[in-house]
């Protein structure tokens, strides 16, 4: 495998999530973690037609005081284990990621990830065959942004 095709990422990054309604957040890159989590609050869930859906408040740092209420086709319900070992059921969502001048579909399970430093990790599903990490440098494909 020639590592000459893939694109750097830093360890931290921001991404778009342009079906969501969210321009940026920052993410933690996690090749740790197999999907990608985003925090999530006010999670309920609903059934238009024949599909499941389910509605949810995402938080920024960026718009920390101000929410961004936005639904999504719920894909399943998931059993997940934290990096703390807890197992937790969430909710599995399909959405379009945006990371420099890509943009892709992504698996996403939501959770309150109000204890964290990060509002979403990037795990090793949404990277695989696009990005190679780079554990000392941040910032990469985005640009560093001040947050309030």
């Amino acid at each position: 495998m020639t590592l000459g095709n893939y694109k750097k990422i830093g360890w931290r990054e921001w991404v778009g999530l342009p079906d969501l309604g969210i321009e940026a957040i920052k993410v933690k890159v996690d090749t740790g973690a197999r999907t990608c989590a985003l925090h999530a609050t006010k999670i309920k869930y609903l059934r238009i037609g024949e599909e499941r859906w389910v509605s949810f408040v995402v938080t920024t740092q960026l718009n920390p005081h101000h929410g961004v209420r936005t639904r999504a086709r719920l894909i399943e319900k998931r059993r997940v284990k934290s990096s703390l070992g807890h197992s937790t059921l969430r909710p599995v969502i399909m959405t379009s990621l945006k990371l420099g001048e890509e943009t892709w579909p992504v698996e996403v399970t939501l959770v309150n990830r109000d204890p964290m430093g990060f509002r979403m990790l990037l795990g090793r599903q949404a990277l695989k065959g696009r990005f190679l990490v780079h554990p000392a440098r941040s910032f990469l494909q985005s640009e560093e942004r001040v947050e309030p």
